[in-house]
């Protein structure tokens, strides 16, 4: 995950700075999702460009980030990576429902990618479309079922719909008392905690 990043939302964790498994570096192959192989010197420009606008976001540098990607995306359309930084940028700007156009087009494109699942989860979290969250994590975790993130988040999730479900059944009957002791304990989940430790950048294996 990110390096020093407080999650938008008091649960979910964002992969602000996860880069996906095929990382930018000079010696990576060259990109050819949109059809377009670059050359040597031209895939090596492109990756430098792609570290830039990494290092932008990392210094929370976003307006200049966003106009080196928009340089980048106008260049490959189709680039993940480069989409995958739009969308956190979009985040950090507060333009969610742009954010999660981008995550939710990256996904339906590259469905194998986890990152843009969970950052999509992040945002239906704060809108409270729990549901939305939900369905969107499943499908981080079907894409990659040894990242832990994804399963936290998940997890996570699960306590909220569960809590609403507690809470209905509680409201129905108020002399269920099982109900109401694992509302109460679900709602001891969900209250916000003290900043985690800043997590590792490492991301998992592409499947």
């Amino acid at each position: 995950m990110r390096d020093v990043f407080v999650p938008p939302h008091p649960m979910l964790r964002s992969s602000l700075l996860l880069l996906f498994a095929f990382a930018v570096s000079a010696g990576a192959p060259a990109f050819a999702q949109d059809g377009r192989d670059l050359s040597e010197e031209a895939r090596k420009q492109y990756a430098q460009g792609l570290r830039e606008a990494t290092a932008m976001v990392k210094e929370r540098q976003f307006a200049n980030a966003n106009a080196k990607l928009d340089v980048l995306l106008t260049q490959r359309p189709r680039e993940p990576q480069a989409r995958f930084l739009k969308g956190v940028v979009q985040t950090e700007q507060g333009q969610d429902a742009a954010a999660i156009a981008t995550f939710s087009a990256l996904s339906e494109d590259y469905p194998e990618l986890p990152e843009p699942y969970n950052n999509l989860a992040v945002l239906y979290a704060q809108k409270g479309e729990y549901e939305g969250a939900r369905i969107a994590l499943e499908s981080a975790v079907k894409a990659a079922p040894d990242w832990p993130v994804a399963h936290e988040n998940l997890g996570d999730i699960y306590v909220r719909l569960g809590a609403a479900e507690y809470a209905t059944a509680a409201r129905l009957d108020r002399a269920n008392k099982a109900a109401a002791g694992k509302l109460a304990l679900a709602r001891e989940l969900i209250a916000p905690t003290k900043p985690a430790a800043p997590a590792s950048t490492a991301t998992p294996s592409k499947p």
